[in-house]
C-alpha cells in the first residue's frame, strides 16, 4: 500500500502509475491575525480512466487541493509539499510552462460557471484562446474550432460563439464551461461541484460528459457535496475534515462501511441512504481554521471521542481493524484517521 492509497495494478498484474500525485500538501492563507491552514498535509493519487471524488463538508479545503494543483491559490497563500503531473513537479513549473499544463494537460469545471468566464468577452473569443495558446493556431482557425468544441452541447453554437456570457443562461454556461475544459482533451479534469445550482436535465447532460470523458481514459477529481453524483461518478471516494483526509475508501466502502464517525455522520443526515429511516443530523458545526489544535478536527463533534482523542494529536490515515465477529476483509485502499472508529455498518447501524 503506497502512502496515499491502494497500489493499483494493470489487468495483467503489472502496477499501475498514477498521473497525478500529492504529497503532504499544506495550503494556508494569510488572514489579519496570522496564516489560516485550508489544506493540513492531504496526500491522493488519481489514475487515469478513474473518478476520485473529494466530499466533506463547505471549508474542508476540496477546493484549495484543486486550485493548488492548478497554481490559482490567491496571492496571499503559501503552498508546501509535493504535486508531481506525469513525474513533473507543477509547484516548480513557473510562466509558459505552467501555462502549458494548465488547461492543455489538466483542465478545471469551476463551481460557479458564469462567474468562471470573462464577462467582457465573447464566449467564442475565451474558447478560441485555448487553441491560440496551445495549438497556435490563428484566429480564424481557432474561432472554427471553438465552435466545435461547443457543437456537441449546444445546437446553436455559431450563436452562442459571439454571445457575452451576460446573455447566456446558467445552463449554457455550465455547457460552454464543460466545453472549454473538454477542448483540448485533457488528461485530468478537476470538476468543482460541476452539478451544483443546475435543473436536472443540465445535470445529467454534465454527469453523462464526466462520465464519458472517464471511459475515455480521462483522470477526474471530483469535488462535491452531493453524495447522489459520488454514488454515479466515485471509483474512490476521500472524506476531508478540517484540511484533512478523515477517510479513504472505494465507493462501496464508503457508503456500506464508513469507518469514520464524520463520514458516518455525514451518510446518515442524508435522505434517500437508507429508505425509510429517520434521518440524524450531525451536530455543531466545522471548526475554526483559525484556531485548530493539534488534536483530531472532528473532536468537538464526535460522538465516539475517547480519552486518547483528547490528549494525542490527531491519528494519521490508517488501515482500519477489522469489525469483531464480522468475516467481512478490509477492503483495498480502506484507511480512516480514527482512534475509535465505527465498528457498525452504515445501514445496520440504522
Amino acid at each position: 500500500m503506497s502512502e496515499a492509497g491502494d497500489t493499483r495494478t494493470t489487468d495483467a498484474g503489472e502496477p499501475r502509475t498514477p498521473i497525478l500525485s500529492v504529497r503532504d500538501l499544506r495550503a494556508a492563507y494569510q488572514g489579519p491575525e496570522g496564516m489560516i491552514p485550508a489544506v493540513r498535509g492531504v496526500s491522493l493519487d488519481l489514475y487515469p480512466g478513474e473518478v476520485l471524488a473529494l466530499v466533506g463538508e463547505s471549508a474542508a479545503g476540496k477546493s484549495s487541493v484543486a486550485l493548488a494543483t492548478l497554481g490559482l491559490l490567491p496571492t496571499n497563500a503559501e503552498v508546501t509539499g509535493s504535486i508531481l503531473y506525469e513525474g513533473q513537479s507543477l509547484l516548480d513549473l513557473k510562466g509558459d510552462a505552467r501555462r502549458h499544463v494548465r488547461g492543455g494537460e489538466i483542465a478545471m469545471i469551476f463551481q460557479d460557471a458564469m462567474a468562471g468566464l470573462t464577462p467582457t468577452l465573447r464566449v467564442g473569443e475565451q474558447i478560441a484562446e485555448l487553441f491560440l495558446a496551445h495549438e497556435k493556431l490563428d484566429a480564424k482557425a481557432a474561432r472554427a474550432a471553438a465552435i466545435e468544441a461547443l457543437r456537441p452541447l449546444l445546437p446553436d453554437a455559431e450563436r452562442i460563439v459571439d454571445a457575452y456570457p451576460f446573455q447566456l443562461s446558467g445552463g449554457m454556461a455550465q455547457r460552454v464551461m464543460v466545453a472549454m475544459a473538454t477542448a483540448l482533451h485533457p488528461k485530468i479534469v478537476i470538476a468543482d461541484e460541476p452539478t451544483a445550482n443546475l435543473d436536472p436535465a443540465v445535470r445529467l447532460e454534465t454527469l453523462n460528459w464526466l462520465e464519458e470523458m472517464r471511459d475515455n481514459g480521462t483522470a477526474v477529481l471530483l469535488i462535491t457535496h452531493d453524495f447522489g453524483v459520488v454514488a454515479r461518478l466515485a471509483d474512490r471516494v476521500m472524506v476531508m475534515y478540517g484540511g484533512v483526509v478523515a477517510e479513504e475508501a472505494d465507493v462501496f466502502t464508503i457508503f456500506r462501511r464508513p469507518r469514520h464517525p464524520y463520514t458516518y455522520g455525514l451518510l446518515s443526515s442524508l435522505p434517500g441512504v437508507m429508505a425509510g429511516a429517520r434521518l440524524t443530523p450531525m451536530r455543531g458545526n466545522p471548526p475554526d481554521l483559525a484556531t485548530l489544535g493539534e488534536e483530531c478536527a472532528f473532536l468537538d463533534r464526535c460522538p465516539k471521542a475517547v480519552t486518547r482523542c483528547r490528549v494525542d494529536p490527531s491519528p494519521p490515515l490508517a488501515v482500519p481493524e477489522a469489525t469483531p465477529g464480522s468475516d467481512v476483509p478490509i477492503a483495498p485502499g480502506h484507511r480512516v484517521a480514527c482512534f475509535n472508529p465505527m465498528v457498525v455498518d452504515l445501514r445496520e447501524g440504522r
